[in-house]
């Protein structure tokens, strides 16, 4: 197969709608991964260091928290790069591999998400059997399967993809994204297409569906109970429903934002919009978390209150 049908780069075309304004876009992206960065190890931290925060809750939203690292770092460390320099080329393995690292961040944050729906629905509308369901052991398998089934699942379907015989490599985001790729195909895609039906079914829309009915039974459990019991459970699920309703936007955002032809927006409304699936829930949730949940909120303003304390 010849370079025209199999192009070893990938032209990444949004970046030439930023203009001249590159230095300062380098500026203010840079000091927005710091933001992630400092926000997501400070939950890191704090929950790794504080006894009080080793319960099944606060070790999902670390994981939470580690993901948010690795999706951020997976699209800032290139598209950091790319502001810098004068060519917009990426090599077609970089290409995939960013892909690869970008879906397991959507799948990884989806799979966590319905881990801590189900760890709250537990804790709620099973309140006498939590400790005996959420066990220690449960907590590694509930992580263990909410890493490896989505990692085992997207990598058949960006394999796939991979493999496409391509008529062109203008990508016009300012990250690569597999239906762009896709697009590019000279040949039927129709083996692809469905097996990106099959991928969506497992990764996304079950735990859409589960997150949404263990919400529903605890909305159900809270009708019937005392207002105290009522503010105890929203001030413990108020932060996951934020943040599951923030994750939810920017995925059928950048879904919506995928099927649309982008490069006739205004450029910069554009770039922000292909922006938000990557930047905003990594950014959101550990202020959320560290705002909401009172137990991590003090033991943030402990940790910086007291330094070298040991715990």
């Amino acid at each position: 197969m010849d370079n025209s049908t199999n192009p070893p780069y990938f032209n990444l075309t949004m970046f030439f709608n930023i203009g001249q304004s590159y230095n300062l876009a380098f500026v203010l992206f840079f000091i927005l991964y710091l933001s992630i960065v400092f926000a997501n190890v400070i939950i890191i931290v704090v929950t790794a260091r504080e006894n009080a925060l080793h319960e099944p809750m606060y070790i999902f939203i670390m994981c939470l928290a580690v993901n948010s690292l690795y999706g951020s770092a997976g699209f800032f460390l290139r598209f950091l790069r790319d502001l810098l320099s004068s060519s917009h080329l990426i090599s077609r393995p970089e290409c995939f591999v960013q892909i690869y690292v970008i879906y397991t961040y959507g799948s990884f944050e989806l799979s966590f998400l319905s881990v801590m729906a189900y760890d709250r629905y537990v804790a709620v509308c099973q309140p006498l059997h939590y400790h005996n369901k959420i066990t220690k052991k449960t907590v590694i398998l509930l992580i263990g399967l909410a890493v490896t089934i989505p990692a085992i699942i997207v990598t058949p379907f960006v394999y796939l993809s991979s493999t496409l015989p391509l008529c062109g490599n203008a990508i016009p985001k300012v990250f690569c994204a597999n239906w762009l790729v896709v697009k590019l195909s000279c040949v039927p895609t129709g083996l692809s297409d469905l097996f990106g039906m099959l991928v969506t079914t497992p990764v996304v829309f079950l735990p859409f569906v589960f997150v949404l009915y263990t919400y529903g039974r605890i909305f159900l459990i809270c009708r019937k109970r005392t207002s105290d019991f009522k503010r105890k459970v929203v001030q413990s699920c108020l932060p996951h429903i934020i943040t599951f309703v923030n994750y939810s936007i920017n995925f059928f955002c950048d879904v919506a934002l995928s099927r649309i032809d982008l490069e006739s927006l205004n450029p910069y409304i554009a770039v922000i919009l292909s922006l938000e699936f990557v930047v905003i829930p990594p950014l959101v949730n550990p202020l959320v978390y560290g705002l909401k949940l009172p137990e991590i909120r003090k033991c943030i303003l402990r940790m910086f209150q007291n330094p070298e304390k040991k715990v």
